[in-house]
């Protein structure tokens, strides 16, 4: 609770009473606050890809005691059925009266690319281990305990932690001298008991921010031993970094809870794979974490803010190595943890690890590395020379401001196909995560949907749907499935039953293809200018890489449609999966891609596209769909 609020709460108005359920759990706030605020502060998690500003209309909540205004977002969001029953989006829900609120599940577990693309490395990680068998000290051998460990190291020159100095005495003299040494990098962390060389691990974490991904691997052998993924805790606060910036910005308090939540997120993950590949945390000697500048500042406790206003600076481009506690985990007491270093304030270390895993450095082809998402990150190489840059693209990727959007997740359409002629029950192809009754539309989905209806022709270049005459003698199967939801013209994608209403089943709306487009416009402005760096045309291209969760599930034929990537042969286009993560894994498992990851810094050249006077002029050509 922050300060102005128990300043209210012993000085204002009485409180109002909120009742949460499924989780049971009431709370006492002060009026005149939204539940969605009230929510977050007492760790009721709510869907919002905005941040709790009204504009994604995710925060979907039901009043099933007291009563709310209903507000013209409410209206667009809900059918009027809904809206007497009682549902309401969260944000805009003033807490004037005692209320009972039902707050649907939160998918924690979206669909995520837990593996990418990397390469084969040397294995030479930075923890080691050294069976050691001493000599027992004499009247004549009084070496101090310690001196007698490093002189029996005979290959590393460690320098003790304090941990390992404290355990020192009891654990050789209780293991009769015979013990296992334990460096990371320079520092010897701890001494064991016996022989325990078989047995050394690290966690390499993906930091998103929206999905966080963990791989426990055996360092022996260089293998995962086991890999979890999850929603990031701190989607409350928003879906994207600006948002997560703002709320720092309006709430002074707020940037302890959102390294609070990152900090219980990796936690949460350690614990999943520690249990499911058997082994302790204590066995976890370091950690590496790739993330953006934003989730990096924010789960080390460094101040945002200056990320999320001109000129953009970051604080340091590089981090020294911090211990595993600093991140919020419960491993070895001395484990280690090595943060990606950052090219820019949206140009962030998980791009630095991806372009690690991928090799753009290493490469003398033409290559285009993509990450696509709500910030979208960019790089281009030639052979010689790597330029980086990122493009705004919004939350539509992540199902954000879509009318039907969802995350990937249980019930979201992932695959459209048309087929205009032949018979209309067979014109519309699905494919849903988990097979089961389409309940939205996930970022893979929409491109899709919005790429077969240009290819089908009932949308034109410029975005717009043609007429329903025109529909009718186009694709005359699919002609009865453009409709209307209030004034806004619809393409239906799925109904529930033959006459339920297109609002009743999920739909793409003329908005929504506005939204892609401006999120395409801008990536495909950032690879154009890149290109235009270094005096290369898109036919000089000769890989694209789509990395990130959601390039692994982008059809490439329908990112070539769209103009999200240039236009090449779709084999060309490669979905990379999870190459942040192989950047991390590729740091514990050899110490000289480290090294690599810290060079990257001096030959990518970073090119802000905010300060380009054709920005404006090249994102107004990239809006139509190519034809």
């Amino acid at each position: 609770m922050s300060a102005a609020e128990e300043e209210l709460e012993q000085t204002g108005p009485a409180r109002v009473s909120l009742l949460f359920s499924p989780a049971g759990r009431e709370f006492r706030v002060p009026p005149d606050v939204s539940v969605f605020d009230a929510a977050s502060w007492n760790g009721i998690a709510i869907d919002s890809t905005c941040g709790g500003h009204g504009t994604c209309r995710k925060c979907k909540v039901q009043l099933t005691a007291g009563t709310s205004p209903v507000t013209p977002s409410d209206e667009r969001a809900f059918t009027p059925e809904e809206l007497a029953g009682g549902w309401r989006l969260a944000c805009l829900v003033r807490t004037v009266t005692d209320l009972e609120i039902t707050v649907p599940p939160l998918v924690t577990r979206p669909k995520a690319a837990t593996v990418g693309v990397g390469r084969q490395v040397i294995l030479r990680p930075g923890v080691q281990k050294r069976y050691l068998e001493l000599t027992e000290p004499t009247l004549a051998d009084q070496r101090t305990d310690l001196v007698r460990v490093l002189d029996a190291i005979d290959d590393l020159e460690p320098t003790p932690d304090l941990h390992v100095l404290r355990r020192l005495p009891t654990v050789l003299r209780e293991a009769d001298y015979k013990v296992t040494a334990v460096v990371v990098d320079e520092t010897l962390i701890d001494v064991e008991a016996g022989d325990t060389t078989g047995r050394r691990f690290a966690i390499a974490y993906d930091l998103g921010t929206t999905t966080v991904v963990a791989t426990l691997l055996d360092l022996g052998t260089g293998t995962p031993v086991a890999v979890s993924s999850v929603l990031n805790q701190q989607q409350p606060y928003g879906g994207d970094v600006i948002s997560r910036i703002s709320a720092t910005m309006m709430d002074p308090e707020a940037a302890g809870r959102l390294r609070e939540l990152a900090h219980a997120t990796l936690r949460d993950l350690a614990q999943e794979v520690c249990l499911e590949g058997g082994v302790a945390p204590e066995e976890v000697y370091q950690v590496a974490l790739a993330g953006n500048a934003t989730m990096t500042a924010l789960v080390l406790g460094v101040d945002p803010e200056p990320l999320g206003v001109a000129p953009f600076v970051m604080s340091t481009a590089g981090w020294p190595p911090v211990p595993a506690a600093e991140l919020g985990l419960t491993l070895h007491p001395g484990a280690r943890a090595t943060l990606f270093p950052a090219l820019g304030a949206y140009v962030g270390g998980d791009v630095v690890a991806g372009m690690l895993a991928s090799g753009m450095d290493r490469d003398s082809r033409v290559r285009l590395f993509i990450d696509v998402g709500t910030n979208c990150e960019i790089a281009l190489a030639d052979g010689e020379r790597i330029v980086a840059t990122a493009a705004p693209a919004g939350p539509a990727f992540e199902g954000g401001s879509i009318r039907c959007g969802m995350r990937a997740a249980e019930g979201a359409v992932e695959v459209v196909r048309l087929t205009p002629d032949g018979q209309a029950e067979d014109a519309v192809a699905l494919e849903v995560i988990g097979d089961v009754e389409p309940r939205g539309l996930c970022g893979s989905g929409l491109v899709d949907a919005v790429a077969e209806l240009v290819r089908v022709r009932l949308m034109d270049a410029s975005g717009r749907f043609v007429t329903e005459e025109a529909a009718a003698e186009i694709a005359p199967a699919l002609a009865d499935r453009l409709s209307t939801v209030g004034l806004e013209r619809v393409f239906v994608l799925h109904r529930p039953a033959p006459d339920a209403r297109p609002e009743d089943g999920v739909y793409l709306s003329q908005r929504d293809v506005r939204e892609l487009q401006f999120a395409k416009a801008a990536i495909s402005t950032g690879w154009s200018l890149l290109l235009e760096e270094l005096g290369l045309a898109e036919g000089d291209v000769q890989q694209v890489l789509l990395a990130g969760s959601f390039g692994s599930y982008l059809s490439a034929s329908s990112a070539v449609r769209i103009g999200l990537v240039p236009k090449l042969p779709v084999l060309r286009v490669v979905s990379a999966g999870n190459v942040a993560g192989e950047g991390a894994k590729m740091v514990l498992l050899s110490s000289r891609e480290r090294a690599g990851a810290d060079a990257l810094l001096e030959e990518v050249r970073y090119v802000e596209l905010s300060d380009r006077p054709d920005f404006n002029d090249a994102f107004v050509e990239r809006l139509p769909f190519p034809v």
